[in-house]
């Protein structure tokens, strides 16, 4: 079985999608099917990543772009969509021929894209949490969890398409589910803090947060993560040096080892929240694209966190004051655990549901 895989990333689209779906192409690949990639080249990416981890990648030529504009890329797509389905039907008649399912996780692509690369695969599955313009395919998943989950895609695709919706499908790279057996019971006081703004943290939250903690009275242990893409990775890095409780990591493979250790975790929305919640790791989000604010909204409200708001208006003082109020209330900080743990279906999740359902559509 070939599956094939349209995904980007960058500096400013961010790693998320091309995370999320490297967990689903291996967890994919335990079933003996044949994975590859297509991605585009831009400034920033990690189609070298994808290819380390053991995968194929066929790739789009790079664009131009201006640098100053943070939606230029998306604007791209908008106005050249028939560009990249031409090159991305090239290099399916090129080196696949025959797709059995394809998988696109892009935030550019829509309706009139999949319609002209439907006929080119037996299923096509869009990855999406936007809600914001219609698709054409089989299989839509989106994990997350919003107060009208249920119904935000009501409009935007077929009735015959099937909907996967919900942190119940939430995509969690393995060491996540095996973390979850060793991990430990939260008494609610503070010793660890994970500080983690996904791989390129494009708003520099990391070293506002780091000039928030490096106020805090007691000697809490800060694990600093950053991605490969992260610009500022080296100033991050000579500050970590220079206090001995602040520790650097970059491009790590055991983030679930290091937000099990922690007591509270801060950082962004998206796709980290359900790995925290998962563990039922206490966190401060701040949301630094507009498409984390309604996710992160809901999920505040349910209690499973606590949200300073858009990163434009927080700051290191905001950041200090809210930790230091959590060191004060232990018994707050295990309500956001219990409440976080709570969130998400460990069984279901533990099944690989996504897996399931995508050999379930090719019976």
């Amino acid at each position: 079985m070939n599956v094939v895989f349209r995904v980007d990333s960058s500096s400013d689209i961010g790693t998320g999608h091309v995370m999320r779906c490297l967990t689903l192409a291996k967890q994919l690949k335990q079933k003996d099917t044949n994975i590859s990639f297509i991605c585009r080249e831009h400034k920033g990416d990690l189609i070298n990543f994808i290819k380390d981890n053991g995968f194929t990648v066929y790739i789009l030529p790079k664009i131009m772009i201006s640098e100053k504009d943070n939606n230029a890329i998306f604007k791209w797509y908008q106005e050249n969509w028939k560009q990249d389905v031409c090159e991305t039907q090239h290099l399916l008649e090129k080196h696949i021929h025959s797709v059995d399912f394809f998988i696109v996780d892009h935030y550019g692509l829509d309706e009139k894209w999949e319609s002209q690369l439907k006929p080119f695969t037996k299923k096509l599955m869009v990855i999406d949490d936007l809600a914001n313009r219609k698709h054409v395919c089989d299989v839509l998943l989106d994990q997350n969890w919003y107060l009208n989950y249920e119904e935000r895609y009501k409009d935007l695709v077929s009735s015959e398409c099937r909907q996967l919706l919900g942190p119940n499908y939430v995509l969690l790279r393995d060491e996540f589910i095996e973390a979850f057996h060793q991990k430990r019971a939260r008494s609610g006081k503070i010793h660890n803090i994970l500080v983690f703004f996904g791989g390129t943290d494009p708003t520099n939250e990391t070293i506002k947060t780091l000039n928030a903690l490096v106020l805090l009275e007691n000697n809490i242990k800060v694990n600093v993560v950053v991605g490969a893409s992260n610009k500022r990775k080296d100033e991050i890095r000579k500050f970590c040096s220079q206090h001995s409780n602040f520790f650097f990591h970059c491009q790590v493979s055991n983030m679930a080892e290091l937000m099990n250790e922690a007591d509270v975790a801060i950082g962004a929305g998206g796709t980290t929240t359900w790995e925290r919640c998962y563990l039922g790791l206490p966190s401060i989000t701040i949301i630094v694209a507009d498409n984390q604010a309604e996710l992160t909204d809901a999920v505040s409200q349910f209690g499973a966190t606590i949200n300073l708001g858009f990163s434009y208006n927080v700051t290191s003082n905001q950041i200090v004051e809210t930790v230091n109020d959590l060191i004060k209330h232990p018994k707050k900080v295990k309500l956001l655990s219990e409440r976080a743990a709570n969130l998400v279906n460990k069984e279901i999740v533990n099944s690989y549901p996504v897996v399931k359902a995508i050999m379930e559509e090719l019976k």
